[in-house]
């Protein structure tokens, strides 16, 4: 029998999610906890095999209680519920031992998937997070493509035409000729697609290079 600890603020999802897994013949709710400080009281007496926690306690982050539960619990399979679609939340809640992630609104077939899975010693989310998961992937990925290699010498012309230097200052700083730095410079422009010391500048901060 697969032991079940739902934390959550609010009596009618607490219930609600009762009521979702009441006929599964091979699960069986140990507890509602309304408080993290409550979950972690009753979590010294009990020991779930599924822990179904609320993201927003009111007492307690979920992010946070997660984390101290997994300090002397490193067995119970912890599936986050939230209203709370963000990427971040998601990659942080799975960091800080989450096992599985799903949106309030789930569908009963897949809180029991998502109990099954995280059974399995697998990492689950609900469709919608793992939809939001990807698109930061890409996004991440599209930064990472379109962000210009720069050589060691390009780094350091750069970060002291960013401290205000110009181009015969920066000969004299790194003992070059000012043709190399010159030529340093508008490999810089090139590289960033720009056509102004100003506008280098300007996009290299954006891009995070200076």
């Amino acid at each position: 029998m697969t032991s079940i600890l739902i934390i959550d603020d609010h009596p009618l999802v607490g219930e609600g999610i009762s009521t979702m897994i009441r006929d599964v013949a091979w699960c069986q709710v140990s507890g509602i906890c309304k408080s993290g400080l409550e979950a972690l009281k009753q979590l010294k007496t009990i020991y779930p095999d599924i822990i179904l926690l609320d993201i927003s306690l009111p007492d307690i982050d979920g992010l946070e209680l997660c984390e101290k539960i997994r300090l002397f619990n490193k067995e119970t399979r912890i599936i986050g519920l939230t209203s709370t679609n963000e990427a971040g939340i998601i990659t942080r809640f799975l960091a800080k031992g989450g096992n599985g992630y799903l949106l309030k609104n789930m569908e009963r077939s897949e809180l029991i998937e998502a109990i099954e899975e995280v059974l399995k010693g697998k990492i689950f989310l609900s469709k919608a997070a793992n939809q939001k998961i990807l698109e930061q992937f890409h996004s991440v990925q599209d930064a990472l493509e379109n962000t210009p290699v720069l050589t060691r010498r390009e780094k350091e012309i750069l970060l002291l035409l960013a401290e205000g230097l110009n181009g015969p200052q920066i000969a004299e700083r790194l003992f070059l000729s000012p043709y190399t730095v010159e030529t340093h410079r508008k490999n810089l422009m090139q590289k960033l697609n720009v056509n102004t010391t100003q506008l280098l500048l300007k996009v290299a901060k954006q891009q995070k290079l200076c």
